[in-house]
C-alpha cells in the first residue's frame, strides 16, 4: 500500500476552513512529480492533482469536490486521504502519455468562469468584461485553450494594439472606431491598452489551467507584453490650479471636485460615499467598495476634516455624501463633461482628467514628505510598488533630507587649518 501522507493544513474539514480563499491551490507533495492539491472556494473547495511532466512543466487534473460542504462518498466527493489515493491512480493511469482533462472547454468558457469569479470578488470586473466582449472573445472566444498556442495569441496581441479606440456607444450597437492615430503617444496608449487585455486573458486561462481543465500554461507563459509602453508621469495640479478648478465647478461638482482633493479617492469611491462614512472623531473617510474589493480607512488632514464636518453638517448618515445635480449618484463618466468645462473656465490647459485628482492628492503628498508607504495606503495600495512608479521621481528631495536628518553621525570629521578651495570661484578667476 502506497504511503499517506499528513498535513496538518489539509487533512481535516475544520483546518480547511481556516484557510484563505485563493486562486492558486494549497499543495501537499505525496510522491515523486505528484502533488493533491486543495483550491479553496467560497463555497467548498476541491482536489486537483498535479503532474510533473518534465522540461520544467506541470499539468493540471481535476479530482474531485472536498468534502467540505457533505461527506466524502469515494467517487464524486472525497477527504484528503482517499484524495491522495484517486492523484496516485490518475498518475499510474497516465503512464508518462499526455494527461487527460476532465473536460475540454473553450476561450470564452474560461473567460467567463474567471469573470464570474471577478464579480464575486473584486470591483474590476466591469473593465474585464469590457475588454472581453471587444477584444478577446470576437478574436479568440470559439478556440479550445488546450490548442490556443503561443504564435496565436501573440497574432491576436498585436492586432489588438493595432485597434484604435471605440467610440462609446449604446449597449447592443455596432461598435464604432475612432480614426487611428499613428503618433508615437497613440502607438504607446494602444500597446499599454493591449497589455491590460493580456492581463486578463492570461489570467482567465491561469483559473482555467489551476482548475485541471487545461493540461498546460506554456504556451500563453511565453508570451510576453510589450515593454516600455507604461503610461508617462501623472500629470497633476499645482495647488494653484487645484484652487482654480474648485473656483471654476459648478456646486454640485464642486464638492465632489473637493472631496477627490482631499482624499485621493477614486470617483466611483467617491460616489458611493454616504455621510455615515465620514467618522468626525478619528478624522478618517471610510471606502467600503474599492477597485480591490477591499475597504480601507482614508487618513484626512486637518483640512480635510474640516471639510468633511462642513459638508455633513445636519444630514442623515445614509444620505450620499456627493449626490450630482438631481440628488441622484453619480453615474459612469458623468464626470467627465463637468470637469472639461471647469478646467476650461479656470484656464487649466490641456483639460485633466477627474483622475489626475487623484494623482493631484498622490504627487503632492509625496512633494511634502509623506513616505510612499503612507501614501499607498491611503491610496488602497498593498505595497508601494503603484505609488513608485507613478510618483517616485517626486521623492528624492524628501529621501536627501531625511537622510540628513536622521542618518547616524559619528563625529570624526577632524577640524583642519585647510581652507578648502571655492571651485566656482577659481573656475571664474580662470
Amino acid at each position: 500500500m502506497a504511503r499517506r501522507f499528513r498535513d496538518s493544513g489539509l487533512e481535516s474539514r475544520a483546518a480547511r476552513t481556516k484557510l484563505a480563499v485563493q486562486a492558486k491551490p494549497y499543495y501537499r507533495a505525496i510522491g515523486p512529480g505528484l502533488n493533491i492539491g486543495y483550491r479553496k472556494n467560497k463555497k467548498g473547495g476541491k482536489w486537483v492533482a498535479r503532474f510533473y511532466v518534465g522540461d520544467k512543466e506541470y499539468r493540471l487534473e481535476a479530482v474531485a469536490d472536498a468534502d467540505d460542504m457533505l461527506d466524502a462518498d469515494g467517487e464524486n466527493i472525497l477527504d484528503f486521504w482517499q484524495a491522495q489515493d484517486r492523484a496516485r491512480q490518475m498518475q499510474a493511469d497516465l503512464s508518462g502519455e499526455t494527461v487527460k482533462v476532465a473536460k475540454r472547454i473553450t476561450v470564452k468558457e474560461a473567460v467567463d468562469d474567471y469573470i464570474e469569479w471577478m464579480e464575486g470578488n473584486r470591483k474590476s470586473a466591469q473593465d474585464a468584461r469590457y475588454r472581453a466582449d471587444a477584444l478577446i472573445l470576437p478574436a479568440l472566444g470559439d478556440k479550445l485553450v488546450d490548442k490556443l498556442t503561443a504564435k496565436e495569441i501573440r497574432s491576436w496581441l498585436r492586432k489588438v494594439a493595432e485597434t484604435p479606440p471605440r467610440v462609446r456607444s449604446k449597449k447592443g450597437a455596432q461598435p464604432k472606431f475612432r480614426e487611428l492615430d499613428d503618433s508615437p503617444e497613440a502607438i504607446r496608449r494602444r500597446k499599454a491598452s493591449a497589455n491590460r487585455t493580456l492581463t486578463v486573458l492570461k489570467a482567465a486561462l491561469n483559473r482555467a489551467w489551476r482548475d485541471g481543465s487545461t493540461p498546460s500554461d506554456s504556451q500563453w507563459r511565453r508570451v510576453e507584453p510589450y515593454q516600455s509602453v507604461d503610461a508617462a508621469r501623472a500629470r497633476y495640479l499645482t495647488v494653484a490650479e487645484a484652487q482654480r478648478l474648485v473656483n471654476a465647478s459648478d456646486h454640485a461638482f464642486r464638492l465632489l471636485v473637493q472631496g477627490a482633493l482631499q482624499t485621493g479617492a477614486r470617483y466611483g469611491e467617491l460616489a458611493a460615499l454616504t455621510v455615515a462614512d465620514f467618522n468626525p472623531d478619528v478624522g478618517t473617510v471610510t471606502i467600503r467598495e474599492s477597485k480591490a474589493g477591499k475597504a480601507r480607512h482614508v487618513v484626512l488632514t486637518d483640512e480635510g476634516r474640516d471639510y468633511f464636518l462642513s459638508a455633513t453638517a445636519g444630514r442623515a448618515g445614509d444620505e450620499l455624501m456627493f449626490p450630482n445635480h438631481a440628488g441622484e449618484p453619480w453615474q459612469k463618466s458623468q464626470q467627465a463633461r463637468p470637469m472639461i468645462e471647469a478646467c476650461e473656465r479656470a484656464k487649466i490647459k490641456p483639460a485633466i482628467g477627474f483622475h489626475g485628482l487623484r494623482h493631484t492628492w498622490a504627487s503632492l503628498a509625496v512633494m511634502n514628505g509623506v513616505p510612499l508607504m503612507v501614501v499607498a495606503r491611503n491610496l488602497g495600495h498593498a505595497d508601494t510598488r503603484m505609488v513608485e512608479k507613478h510618483y517616485g521621481h517626486l521623492a528624492p528631495s524628501f529621501i536627501a533630507d531625511a537622510i540628513r536628518a536622521g542618518a547616524p553621525r559619528f563625529g570624526n570629521a577632524e577640524p583642519s587649518n585647510v581652507e578648502a578651495l571655492d571651485r566656482w570661484r577659481d573656475a571664474a578667476v580662470s
